[in-house]
């Protein structure tokens, strides 16, 4: 499962006039043309996103089809599936209860979910909540990508998906090295619900989404596979080529490390409202930003409490985090200047060539 809004110009008018018959012609929308590229030439059904640029103003944009059967056109700001970009929400809530003195990030595991983290070189007295959130914690990760496709509407609790991971070793010592791995926000959001007593749906509606007004996001209570509002549907394609719908599935296998649904404004005014120190105290927002190198997630990228960096060609970082589960897949990021985007296509991409172009579609976004 595994990252910033941009000043894109929405269509400019051509600078120089041709003879008085003639008239201006608007110059094409770079990201427009992104978005058109991914469908006609990588293959997406869908794409759509949301840019805020230098001048503050936002704009949204879509290409392809909402419905590959009816061709349907897309929803602008569409819901869709925002997978691990939940991680982001997940640690956010951890970082407000460390701030509140009820979670420590030195602390073990073992502190909250005491005997419940055991296995072949794994002990939850020996990981910490900071391993955890950074994905330094050497735990296997539990996803059974080929399950999940085969079977996408089965319900799995939240222990079910622990002992899938617990059957496997530990990939190296606690604080080792960095790895992704969705088991770290599984105990995560398992933590959460200890210190907090209540589902961890309900602590971030409460502590983020109505904190802030994102109205067009939520974290899925247990049974719920649709997506609730105007939405593009999702699809992952089979060994034959042709489309197999996702767009309902039940997101309990994502759980606290990527179950919810969101629409590409709304991720951007969280990681807006997130680096402009609107969710988390000053010490823990510098925490999550403290970050350790990330390559396998892309050149240049590292990996905070939550939140990714990546380096833009235009300087400086974007901050965000990505996500990607069956039927779509979230790219974007925001810049401590304000500028943010966000790009949803209606696929996890089957190729890194795709992952690669809407990466680079999201750079040139905040760059222009």
């Amino acid at each position: 499962m595994a990252a910033t809004v941009t000043a894109v110009a929405a269509a400019v008018v051509a600078g120089v006039l041709a003879p008085a018959t003639a008239s201006a012609a608007p110059r094409p929308d770079a990201v427009q043309q992104r978005l058109d590229a991914l469908v006609q030439k990588d293959g997406v059904p869908a794409a759509l996103a949301t840019v805020k640029g230098r001048d503050g103003r936002t704009r949204t944009y879509t290409a392809g089809v909402g419905d590959a059967a009816t061709k349907a056109k897309v929803p602008v700001d569409g819901q869709v599936r925002i997978g691990s970009n939940t991680k982001a929400f997940t640690a956010v809530v951890v970082l407000q209860l460390v701030a509140e003195g009820k979670v420590g990030l030195d602390a073990n595991v073992d502190t909250y979910l005491p005997g419940l983290l055991r296995g072949d070189g794994i002990d939850g007295r020996n990981i910490t909540v900071h391993q955890l959130l950074q994905h330094t914690s050497g735990l296997p990760d539990y996803v059974d990508k080929a399950g999940a496709l085969s079977d996408p509407k089965r319900y799995l609790e939240p222990r079910e998906l622990l002992d899938a991971a617990l059957a496997h070793k530990a990939h190296f010592a606690p604080g080792a090295q960095w790895e992704y791995s969705n088991t770290n926000y599984l105990l995560a959001g398992m933590i959460i619900q200890k210190v907090t007593g209540r589902p961890i749906g309900e602590e971030i509606t409460k502590r983020v989404i109505d904190r802030i007004g994102l109205r067009h996001t939520y974290f899925p209570v247990p049974g719920d596979m649709t997506i609730h509002e105007a939405h593009p549907k999702g699809y992952q394609r089979a060994a034959d080529g042709s489309l197999r719908d996702y767009t309902e599935l039940d997101p309990s296998w994502g759980w606290a490390a990527g179950a919810m649904v969101s629409t590409n404004t709304d991720l951007t005014r969280f990681y807006d409202a997130l680096l402009a120190g609107r969710l988390l105290p000053a010490a823990q927002l510098a925490q999550m930003r403290t970050t350790v190198a990330a390559e396998p997630a892309g050149p240049g990228v590292r990996y905070g409490l939550g939140l990714m960096s990546r380096p833009l060609s235009c300087g400086g970082l974007s901050w965000g985090h990505g996500g990607g589960i069956p039927g779509y897949a979230t790219f974007g990021g925001s810049t401590d200047d304000g500028r943010s985007v966000n790009i949803a296509v209606t696929t996890i991409p089957g190729d890194a060539d795709t992952d690669k172009h809407v990466d680079q579609a999201v750079d040139e976004a905040l760059c222009r």
